[in-house]
């Protein structure tokens, strides 16, 4: 019955979702102010229905009902609970509920805190945020409907499967799919302002919170999905250039650019073309994203392969949506001129950089993901891009970008000069410099990728800490500072940070790999391992073989790890589960092979430097987002109803 009640109310949200598209945009262009008001008790109509569907499937399959196929293909009565549930979005049809519950979400939020927006845009931006919901309605009903039932039940399922059978895969889809389907958000405002034909200060104003929430679901959903690929999947490494981890960072990419130039609107009046653009191309590259992971066109191990008809269909809901808001932005292109002039060494200047360098990175990614399939096609040539070419090509744009960061910040709107600013960051400099040239000393016979690293690393941090002391000069005046100053300071530093792990778990790593008998010792760097004994244990829905290998340093007792092979029956998959050490300045990661001939059993042995920090930046990164969108300055038309209260005292 719950079922049933679920897929009423799932065509319930879609035709709410026909009427506010089409009524409130109506009502804007006739300027009907019933009409424009049907839009926000329409948007959370949707969402509330919306949501006991997705409630319904997500009962479904914490109940085990195995009269759905949806979860007869993807759960188990002996599964864990915690899987049962993220077992709802960890396949396509679920997981299209939830993209369009977020994309319901946000609309509903946008009715709520949205009051001080102009009646018309508000209408139209719902109006759009409705469309899309429309046709991801449309695509889940008619294509993917996760309501189907089985004519004859089975006993029981054949399993999630097991890789995503872990507490980051279960949090990741969902912090991801907040930030692809929050930059929708981006998209309708920017159609919304090309429609009414006002793109101005306000607007900017307005779109920035709502980007800025969804850069910091989409900067946690991807930290979470590097660190599950890192300890899950027992290859040691925490991102591969995967076309499925690029189709995540491709908007990561633009949606930082599009927080810095709609400052550069908000400020100056200024690029409010390249601005609009952005917000299309963001959103736009969500969905190529989710047509990527859904049309069986790529694989990965965290890719949703279905058949080419699914494909289709969101590969013209990408047309629709990206081509139409292109072809209505070169038609409104001559009303958006730049009021605000000025010079190349100023804030706006290095906005302007940061911009360019973040978009080509982007594009570079975006070729290398999808060249080898344009090349099958085309020329019927099989080619593989991998690492160390977007080592290569995309890892210089990030280095200059780092390099310009905390001068960037540092210079004046309008016009500055670059030995004033450098003057100021002398101190921040000079730190870099000492820490990267002692490094390099301390270092033999190793690349320059770690104190090169280091440096960029430190100067983003040190730039950050020069930043905020030159904004007060004293520490009581430092307290009261806008939360929104801080939170850019963070992030940056978190950036930095970032950087420099990367570069230093890149050149310092060591890996060990042989063949060990239990009970003979081996040394890897300054550690010694010794595999003690290999036991048969079960789990759950599970059984593995779990190796105990004691670590010592220096004679001593470091730690004991437990690493395993576990092979599960029901989805007849093995999987690694890696056993790590985590320690503040080091990682020591263990992987147990399979045993050989001789009896005895591979090991695999990494000694991974700085490796938390990659997600400790990633933390500081999101950190500074929330600070940021916690500043009353920022928070949706938070200047609008200040502008509004304004004049409500001067008419008084």
């Amino acid at each position: 019955m719950i079922t049933e009640l679920g897929h009423f109310a799932l065509i319930l949200a879609f035709m709410v979702a026909i009427v506010q598209m089409i009524v409130p945009l109506v009502g804007a262009h006739k300027r009907w102010p019933g009409w424009m008001a049907i839009a926000e008790p329409a948007a959370q109509a949707q969402f509330f229905f919306t949501a006991f569907a997705f409630g319904a499937l997500v009962w479904a399959f914490v109940s085990s009902d195995f009269s759905l196929r949806v979860v007869t293909l993807n759960s188990h009565s002996a599964k864990p609970l915690l899987y049962k549930i993220s077992g709802t979005w960890g396949n396509h049809e679920g997981s299209m509920l939830l993209w369009v519950l977020i994309v319901t979400l946000f609309g509903a939020l946008a009715s709520v805190f949205g009051e001080g927006l102009p009646q018309t845009l508000k209408a139209r931006v719902l109006a759009v945020q409705s469309a899309i919901a429309v046709a991801f309605f449309a695509f889940i009903l008619f294509t993917s409907n996760p309501f189907l039932r089985l004519v004859q039940p089975p006993f029981d399922g054949q399993d999630l499967n097991p890789l995503l059978q872990d507490p980051g895969l279960a949090f990741h889809p969902p912090f991801l799919y907040l930030g692809y389907v929050g930059l929708s958000m981006a998209f309708s405002f920017a159609v919304a302002a090309l429609i009414e034909g006002r793109i101005d200060a306000a607007w900017a104003r307005w779109v920035r919170p709502w980007t800025l929430a969804a850069w910091i679901f989409l900067t946690i959903g991807i930290a979470l999905g590097s660190w599950w690929a890192y300890y899950e999947l027992g290859w040691g490494g925490f991102w591969f250039w995967d076309p499925v981890e690029n189709a995540s960072f491709m908007p990561w990419l633009l949606s930082a650019a599009l927080l810095h130039s709609a400052i550069v609107v908000e400020k100056r009046e200024a690029l409010k073309s390249w601005t609009i653009l952005l917000a299309i191309l963001a959103f736009g590259f969500s969905l190529i994203g989710t047509f990527i992971v859904r049309s069986g066109l790529l694989t990965s191990v965290h890719a949703f392969a279905n058949d080419a008809e699914r494909g289709v269909f969101i590969l013209l809901i990408l047309a629709f949506f990206t081509g139409g808001a292109l072809t209505l932005f070169a038609m409104r292109a001559q009303e958006m001129q730049a009021r605000g002039v000025f010079g190349v060494v100023s804030r706006e200047g290095a906005l302007v950089a940061n911009n360019i360098l973040l978009a080509v990175g982007c594009f570079v990614v975006f070729f290398g993901t999808l060249w080898p399939i344009v090349a099958e096609m085309a020329f019927g040539r099989k080619l593989s891009v991998g690492p160390p070419f977007f080592n290569s090509a995309f890892i210089p744009f990030m280095v200059v970008l780092g390099a310009i960061l905390p001068v960037g910040a540092m210079l004046p709107w309008k016009r500055g000069r670059l030995s004033a600013t450098l003057w100021k960051l002398r101190f921040a400099l000079g730190l870099a410099l000492a820490l990267a040239t002692l490094t390099w000393a301390m270092q033999t016979g190793r690349s320059a990728l770690g104190p090169i690293g280091l440096f960029l690393g430190a100067w983003m941090v040190f730039g950050a800490l020069v930043d905020l002391w030159s904004r007060t000069g004293s520490l009581p005046r430092l307290a009261r500072l806008p939360r929104a100053d801080w939170g850019k300071a963070v992030a940056h530093a978190g950036f930095g940070v970032t950087v420099f792990a990367i570069a230093g778990l890149t050149a310092w790593e060591q890996e060990d790999i042989r063949v060990t008998a239990i009970g003979e010792p081996f040394s890897v760097g300054a550690f010694e391992l010794t595999l003690d004994k290999v036991a048969r244990e079960r789990g759950p829905n599970y059984f593995s073989t779990v190796a105990t290998v004691t670590i010592r340093k220096d004679g001593r007792l470091e730690t004991v790890l437990y690493p395993e092979k576990r092979d599960y029956p029901v989805a007849r998959m093995p999987t690694t589960e890696a056993a790590i050490d985590y320690r503040f300045l080091r990682d020591l990661y263990v992987v147990i092979g399979d045993r050989q001939a001789d009896g005895g059993w591979t090991v695999r042995t990494y000694v991974k430097p700085l490796a938390n920090w990659i997600w400790g930046g990633c933390l500081l990164m999101s950190l500074g987002g929330l600070l940021s969108l916690s500043d009353r300055r920022f928070r949706v038309a938070a200047g609008a109803r200040k502008k509004l209260a304004g004049t409500k005292v001067a008419a008084e």
